[in-house]
């Protein structure tokens, strides 16, 4: 994590029948890669903003009910995904250069399940969520910044500290 700058949160969304929190917490150490990423706006947000150390909500989408199941940590930055170069795999992409790779990924780790999973009609009805973005019409990008004061929001709806599950660190 950088010391210019406080830790930032997300939200990263999957389909959990295609890759859920489950798969996640199954997952060697709970850490894996967060592939198939196929938009530019969320490509630039893992390129230019996110870092190690940050934290995001693993939101399940098209599931019944949608919603956030729990939290993770941004534990490497973003690098080239690879299957963009896979002409086998469900995320190839024809016109990915591997020397200049127009796909990203960074890798997860699994922090917490929520106790209270939050549903997509519990977001949308809590009160400092007006704006989150995952809650705006036509908004269908898989990776979203969440504001400090949203993060403590569905925090709260899920039964974890604002901390995310950590504990707090202490002030120098």
């Amino acid at each position: 994590m950088s010391a210019s700058r406080p830790p930032r949160h997300w939200l990263l969304k999957s389909e959990p029948e295609c890759f859920g929190f489950d798969h996640l917490l199954a997952a060697p150490d709970r850490t894996t890669y967060w592939d198939g990423i196929r938009n530019y706006q969320a490509r630039n947000y893992m390129r230019d903003d996110m870092r190690v150390g940050d934290l995001a909500f693993f939101y399940h989408s098209n599931a019944e009910p949608a919603g956030v199941a729990g939290i993770v940590e941004i534990v490497l930055a973003a690098y080239p995904d690879h299957t963009a170069f896979d002409a086998t795999h469900e995320h190839f992409d024809p016109k990915s250069d591997p020397d200049e790779p127009t796909w990203l990924m960074v890798d997860v780790r699994a922090v917490a399940r929520f106790p209270n999973y939050v549903s997509l009609d519990a977001l949308r009805g809590a009160a400092g969520l007006e704006e989150m973005l995952i809650l705006r019409r036509g908004n269908r990008l898989s990776i979203t910044p969440v504001t400090p004061e949203e993060w403590a929001v569905v925090c709260e709806l899920g039964g974890l500290p604002a901390a995310g599950g950590r504990p707090k660190r202490a002030k120098r």
